[in-house]
Formats: C-alpha cells, sequence, structure tokens
C-alpha cells in the first residue's frame, strides 16, 4: 500500500504543474490588434469581383451571406454586382434577398430609398420583374 502512495506521488510530482502550463500558454496568445483592417473601399471592391466572377448560385448565396455578415452596408456598386450576379445566374427570389437584406441593414426608410432610388436604373434594364422590386418594401415598413 506504501509503495503505491509513494509511486502516485513521486508521478505527481514528475507532472508539470497546472500553472506552469497556464503561463506556458499565455505566452502562445496573439494580441488581437496584429490584423489588418479592410477599408470601405477594398471591401467594396473585393465584393464586385467576387459577384462578377461567380458561376453558380451557390457561389452568388455565398457570397451574399458573407458580405451581409460584415458590420457595415455594402456599397450600391457591390449591391449592383451581386444583383447581376443574381441574374446571371437566373434566380429572382436572390435578387429580392438582396433588397431585403439591404432594407434589415441600413438605419432608416430613407436611406434604403436612396439604394432603390441609385439602382432603379438597373431594374429598369434588367426586366419587368426586377422593376418591381420596389414593391416589396411597401409591404414590410421600416421604422
Amino acid at each position: 500500500m506504501r509503495a503505491q502512495i509513494l509511486s502516485s506521488v513521486l508521478r505527481a510530482s514528475a507532472r508539470p504543474s497546472l500553472v506552469a502550463t497556464a503561463a506556458r500558454a499565455t505566452l502562445i496568445v496573439r494580441p488581437a490588434s496584429s490584423h489588418a483592417q479592410e477599408s470601405f473601399e477594398s471591401f467594396s471592391e473585393r465584393y464586385v469581383n467576387f459577384f462578377q466572377n461567380a458561376e453558380d448560385l451557390f457561389e452568388v448565396q455565398r457570397g451574399l451571406n458573407n458580405c451581409f455578415a460584415h458590420d457595415l452596408v455594402p456599397s450600391a456598386s457591390v449591391v449592383e454586382a451581386a444583383i447581376r450576379a443574381a441574374r446571371r445566374v437566373n434566380d429572382y427570389a436572390t435578387a429580392v434577398r438582396v433588397f431585403e437584406g439591404i432594407k434589415e441593414k441600413v438605419e432608416n426608410k430613407a436611406q434604403y430609398q436612396a439604394y432603390v432610388d441609385e439602382l432603379r436604373p438597373l431594374r429598369e434594364e434588367l426586366g419587368e420583374f426586377y422593376g418591381r422590386v420596389s414593391l416589396v418594401d411597401s409591404d414590410h415598413p421600416i421604422a
């Protein structure tokens, strides 16, 4: 019995202490501020290029999901590229979702209306169905 206790004590003392392990782990952690911040212009350029090169619906929807996950409202050029990509993959529902996403991201109805007005020529260019997208915003007014 004493031999077992003695061997347990010796094994425990041979193990590195929890405090020493925690101290070593803190030396490995990198500060979060080491990441470069992306400017709004480079963000817009990156997503315009992404949507211009998207080849299928999955890519378009993945790009929209990533774009709208950021804490900013995408520029009108990004929205235009996304709508053109939705048209290229022939998915009207995704184009409508772009407008719904903008509506959720903006702070007030005037900002949303500015997007709708700026994109009016695009909606007219893409056809009758895309021209009706602005009717979606009258169903659910922004507070």
